[in-house]
């Protein structure tokens, strides 16, 4: 978007008085229509209650202030002690910020007066001398020297340009918040007393989007960038000394070229540019900018279609999510929702299915969750049996399968079609369509195309889920073949980890499938699979960044280093399972409990609570967590984690993997304090009670 510089026009005729009237009533008229409440912005200045300008990933308030700008719901807004403690920790902020006003209007003033003194005595020296004396020369009043002169913002704390630059944050603040990194300022003093520094002047350009659904609003993005001229006391680089303020337009320019190109560079160090979703390719096209999307719904099942946009849909897909805000929902639920029926009474049903999970659903909510899924299977049928539109009828079993497995709960005490027979149909129109195919042909179109949404779900689902059911994934074939020539399945931009790391956890599992039907020769042969496998694994580490904080000083998150996190994770986990195929395996070597200190270590690096990414680490987290030893890290880590979560950690695949992990603590310690270890498969404890989770 580019705006055109200001032109200077001449002063407008004086109006008369009825006119000037009309435009400030009218310029009254507009602000108040301006200046309506906010529903949008950030939580920390709803807990201030003041106005927030919603930019992104943070607004000034939160700049100004130096402290994490939160437009998910944290953790700390739904307890009332906690959200005193965090606005006592804001205000203490704003009290230091003040206290240090003084000094710096003071100095700011003595420049001024400084500034005015030079003028005088320029004029004095070009002027006649029956030239009466100016008001320079007059004497100093009150006002000249008030602390309290006219200013038009405050000084940004999160600019080395500013006197406020070296803030004085209260102690342990941000040691408060367990993963947000202190901010890495390095405060800049002047090279020389006679000049301080100055704010620079700024240009901001704020880019809104809007998202309405039948003419409501949904959704507001807007991204703010800032520009900043050179300062005008500050010297370019590599000219010595400190100028008088004015400088050759060509050596001027350059320099200003050459700072907002360094800007740039530190923007890209910090933020990371986020994912680009034209990698996918999507069942339905994109909306115009123009679009507004109606969704045809009756009125009594428009609260369960407006939480499941609100809540639900950052729940199903949190790493793409944190990539691009609500692009997941404009992109692909949006459209989908428009012109898919049977994904629309999906999203209905599991709206419903949250509600009950979280104990917000009513004596209606039973009913509507089957409603809408015996709509949903009936639709589903109909679509078979027409065998058009294959595309949106897999993107609505794809929707079913994986939704369920976000936010349904154990003992909803529904009858409900487990998620592998549903996954039946899903890979039946995934080959109709040839998405997975192995033919080397499909391997140079993997190349040369997008990867197709439906494909990328499928292969999450076939991977994972065949981990748990101990089988081989139906798309094993691909997957190898997809690993040998380094082709993406995008799996990385939707769940975190690196899709080399998947298709490795699919071989593994077609070897533990080869183990139990006895199809190996021996144990040799077992072994020089799992070394090999285990290699494989290793070179999925060369040229990748190490383990390391997600969050930037002003506290966004670094989407890459994210996904490097969460691969890190899935990469130890998959090792374990991998040493769990060995002959003799026991969960007490110190090989083992390395590996699960190993995790744990890792695991800190990745955000927690109700907003956090434990949700995506299921899998890893049941691998490991069922070979871990009572009193170990992993299992004091995984509480304090589970409680940091709250009501996420009840429903969905966590609490599922967290039942499993229960019962495998319950059988594997129950003989330890008579001397005896034994070591019982997760698998065998779902066989057992009798579950069907899909851990993804």
């Amino acid at each position: 978007m580019a705006s055109a510089a200001p032109a200077i026009r001449p002063s407008p005729p004086k109006s008369s008085p009825a006119s000037a009237a009309e435009r400030r009533s009218s310029k009254k008229d507009g602000e108040s229509k301006m200046h309506k409440r906010s529903r949008s912005g950030c939580f920390t200045c709803r807990l201030r209650r003041k106005k927030c300008d919603e930019g992104r990933p943070v607004c000034r308030a939160c700049k100004h202030l130096g402290v994490e700008c939160e437009y998910k719901r944290p953790a700390w807004w739904q307890h009332p002690d906690r959200r005193k403690q965090h606005k006592e920790i804001i205000k203490e902020i704003i009290r230091n910020t003040k206290m240090e006003q003084k000094p710096s209007q003071q100095q700011q003033a003595a420049a001024q007066a400084h500034a005015a003194a030079t003028t005088a005595n320029t004029a004095a020296a070009t002027s006649s001398m029956n030239t009466p004396p100016s008001l320079c020369h007059s004497l100093p009043t009150s006002e000249t020297h008030s602390e309290m002169f006219p200013r038009t913002r405050a000084a940004s704390t999160d600019s080395h340009f500013s006197p406020k630059f070296d803030i004085e944050t209260p102690k342990d603040f941000f040691n408060s918040t367990p993963m947000m990194a202190p901010p890495q300022w390095t405060p800049m003093h002047s090279a020389s007393g006679q000049f301080p520094y100055y704010s620079p002047f700024e240009v901001e350009i704020k880019t809104e989007s809007h998202m309405f659904l039948n003419d409501v609003p949904t959704q507001t993005e807007s991204v703010v960038s800032t520009f900043s001229t050179p300062h005008a006391q500050r010297a370019p680089p590599g000219s010595g000394s400190l100028p008088s303020g004015i400088f050759p337009p060509a050596q001027l320019e350059g320099w200003v070229e050459q700072e907002l190109l360094d800007s740039h560079n530190e923007m890209i160090k910090e933020g990371e540019p986020p994912i680009d979703f034209n990698i996918f390719d999507f069942p339905h096209a994109p909306f115009s900018p123009s679009h507004q999307a109606v969704v045809d719904v009756d009125e009594g099942d428009r609260y369960l279609l407006d939480h499941f946009l609100e809540h639900v849909s950052r729940l199903v897909f949190p790493v793409m999510d944190v990539n691009q805000p609500g692009s997941a929902r404009s992109r692909m639920m949006l459209p989908a929702l428009e012109s898919n029926k049977c994904y629309l009474e999906c999203c209905l049903s599991t709206a419903a299915l949250h509600l009950k999970a979280c104990g917000e659903g009513n004596e209606n909510t039973d009913n509507d969750i089957m409603r809408h899924r015996c709509t949903l299977i009936s639709e589903l049928c109909e679509a078979f049996n027409r065998e058009t539109e294959l595309s949106q009828t897999l993107e609505a079993m794809l929707g079913l399968i994986v939704f369920q497995a976000a936010v349904g709960s154990a003992n909803d005490g529904l009858p409900d079609i487990p998620w592998h027979q549903h996954y039946h149909g899903a890979h039946d129109l995934a080959s109709k369509l040839g998405l997975l195919s192995d033919s080397p042909d499909s391997f140079h179109n993997f190349h040369a195309t997008q990867v197709p949404f439906n494909t990328t779900l499928t292969s999450w689902i076939d991977i994972l889920g065949a981990t748990v059911l101990g089988r081989v994934p139906s798309f094993a074939d691909t997957y190898r073949g997809k690993l040998e020539a380094g082709i993406s399945s995008g799996l990385e931009e939707v769940m975190g980890c690196d899709d080399r790391v998947m298709y490795l956890i699919s071989e593994i599992a077609c070897l533990e499938s080869l183990k139990t039907l006895g199809q190996l020769k021996d144990d040799l042969q077992l072994c020089n699979h799992i070394t090999a496998l285990g290699e494989a694994l290793t070179m999925t580490e060369s040229g990748g960044l190490e383990v390391n904080q997600v969050y930037t000083p002003s506290g966004s998150i670094r989407p890459k280093q994210l996904s490097q996190n969460i691969t890190a994770a899935f990469r130890v986990a998959a090792r374990i399972h991998l040493c769990s195929l060995v002959p003799e395996f026991d969960r007490f070597q110190p090989s083992i409990t390395a590996l699960v200190d190993q995790l744990v270590d890792i695991w800190n690096y990745i955000p927690t609570g109700l907003d956090g990414f434990d949700r995506t680490l299921n899998w890893p987290l049941l691998v490991t967590g069922a070979v871990s030893i009572e009193g170990s890290r992993f299992r004091k880590v995984f509480a304090e984690r589970s409680n940091a979560m709250g009501t996420a950690a009840h429903y969905g695949a966590f609490a599922h993997m967290t039942d499993i992990l229960d019962e495998v603590w319950k059988v594997n310690d129950v003989k330890l304090p008579e001397g005896k270890r034994q070591s019982v498969h997760w698998r065998d404890v779902m066989q057992q009670k009798g579950w069907d989770y899909l851990l993804i």
